[in-house]
């Protein structure tokens, strides 16, 4: 019976590198550790930055980009870190936060303002990884909603789809574009990650999700709304089509809790592996 991955694993999460010119280059454990018998294992993380502003009230883009730097994360969807209207001016000092964490801001083909970062508030930041391919879509239903659909080679994994995604606060039209994320994964020829802000305040499983459950298995998730007294996880993170979601768990600091009305979720992911006694074909998706 699936179950929704809510643990974390042992191994601890903070780890930082820096990253150079074109494909950025491996550091810490995720190429060092990797063997034979153990193949790598990825940090990914969502975080609703809510454009900068904490829960003081106070819009402070380089006290977020310090929780940022704390998540040692690989892979990093962030919502929300561009400004809603006129020139959407994107809240962070992406070029700082690269030399920081070696967190490269994935660019996209086209822009809803001059001066934006990402689409629709979606930015997705990479370490170690070639961008091959990236793709920006309109998500059905009354708000403006967007996702980030980036094809990547990251180093010591391979081939790999990432859905950055920021869904609607509306469950009839969270279920149409969990189906269209679904279709997005289905048609991907690589093993998939999609995270991001799927607003969906029902325990898992629920319905509005339940396209997105079908293809890449249980969500990683943890209670990440609102950030003084998280109760709601609002936050996930899927993992399917060879791929092992390991566990996840909520980013509690006082920091974190000052920064933003949602706390950082971070996962942690691997090929999945494979039985001795298994068949050729077996898969293991989630």
């Amino acid at each position: 019976m699936l179950t929704a991955v809510s643990e974390i694993c042992d191994r601890p999460l903070n780890r930082q590198g820096r990253a150079g010119r074109g494909m950025t280059l491996v550091s810490g454990p995720l190429a060092g550790q990797a063997s034979a018998m153990q193949p790598p294992v990825l940090t990914v993380a969502t975080y609703n930055v809510q454009k900068g502003i904490g829960t003081d009230f106070r819009r402070d883009p380089h006290r977020t980009a310090r929780v940022i730097a704390t998540l040692g994360a690989d892979i990093v969807a962030l919502q929300e870190a561009d400004r809603r209207f006129g020139q959407r001016r994107g809240v962070l000092d992406t070029a700082a936060l690269a030399a920081e964490t070696g967190l490269l801001p994935v660019d996209v083909p086209q822009r809803l303002g001059g001066a934006a970062h990402g689409w629709h508030g979606n930015i997705l930041l990479v370490r170690a990884a070639r961008i091959e391919a990236v793709h920006v879509l309109h998500l059905p239903g009354p708000d403006p909603r967007g996702a980030l659909v980036a094809d990547l080679e990251m180093a010591g994994l391979g081939p790999l789809r990432v859905i950055a995604a920021h869904l609607s606060l509306l469950a009839s039209a969270r279920q149409r574009q969990a189906r269209l994320l679904a279709e997005l994964a289905t048609d991907a020829d690589r093993p998939v990650i999609a995270l991001g802000d799927m607003n969906e305040w029902r325990r898992w499983p629920s319905r509005s999700l339940a396209a997105l459950d079908e293809q890449l298995g249980p969500p990683g998730m943890a209670a990440s709304f609102p950030a003084p007294f998280p109760r709601l996880a609002l936050d996930r993170i899927y993992a399917g089509q060879g791929l092992e979601l390991l566990g996840a768990a909520v980013h509690d600091t006082p920091l974190a809790r000052r920064s933003s009305d949602h706390l950082p979720v971070v996962a942690r992911v691997r090929a999945a592996t494979r039985s001795a006694d298994a068949p050729p074909d077996a898969a293991k998706d989630g």
